[in-house]
């Protein structure tokens, strides 16, 4: 049993004190972060953080464009690697960053990304981002910031490989994750494969502090590996 965290995090532009204790409260084994260091000094800052959320840095930055993953000590990193999507002139360079690990042997590859915020781009950056997907071969557990309500053209594009972790355990609730303060959307999510057991999943909104870490809320999931 594993419990992930994806987790928007604002550039860490709020309060850090308060995110390291609502991430601390959570108790993760793994935390895909969004919107973490990606420039001047980025292997350093992300270091960092990791040691104020009392984890590891793992893998990604400025390769991953902000995306990171961090885990506790229980988790085995056997691999890392990132994808960059194509740069539509104008707008921000997005990608993703993957890590192969292991937890009492049963292997599985954690994912993050955070999408664009334009319908077209998002949609090809999806597609390239399933099509990653389908190429790993272990379990993924995928942690993004879609910038997109469910239904959108590239939760369809990743829910080919992949199933909603909320659906799997039919979660109560609206999981709206966005703002942190009277969150309003759903754009925040974790997707599993198919042969991952989703034993419980939770939007994390009445954690103290919560509402000044980050503009976005975390959303919890505890899995179990086949």
């Amino acid at each position: 049993m594993i419990r992930v965290v994806s987790y928007n995090v604002h550039g860490l532009r709020d309060d850090r004190s308060a995110l390291a204790s609502v991430v601390g409260s959570l108790e993760p084994d793994v935390v895909i972060v969004q919107e973490a260091p990606r420039r001047f000094r980025w292997r350093t800052r992300n270091a960092h953080l990791a040691h104020d959320l009392g984890l590891v840095y793992v893998a990604g930055g400025a390769g991953s464009l902000g995306n990171v993953i961090l885990t506790s000590l229980r988790v085995t990193v056997v691999e890392t690697w990132e994808l960059r999507y194509p740069l539509t002139p104008g707008r921000h360079m997005r990608g993703a960053v993957f890590a192969r690990c292991t937890v009492g042997g049963a292997p599985f590859v954690v994912v993050g990304s955070h999408l664009s915020l334009d319908g077209s781009e998002r949609a090809a950056q999806a597609g390239l981002l399933a099509k990653a997907v389908a190429e790993v071969d272990a379990p993924v557990i995928l942690g993004a910031d879609f910038n997109e309500p469910p239904g959108g053209s590239a939760w369809q594009a990743l829910g080919a490989e992949l199933r909603e972790a909320a659906h799997a355990v039919r979660a109560g609730g609206s999981w709206a994750t966005f703002p942190a303060v009277a969150p309003r959307q759903r754009i925040d999510a974790v997707l599993v494969s198919p042969r991952i057991e989703v034993t419980r999943y939770r939007v994390a909104a009445d954690l103290d502090g919560v509402g000044r870490a980050s503009d976005h809320l975390p959303v919890v999931a505890e899995l179990a590996l086949p």
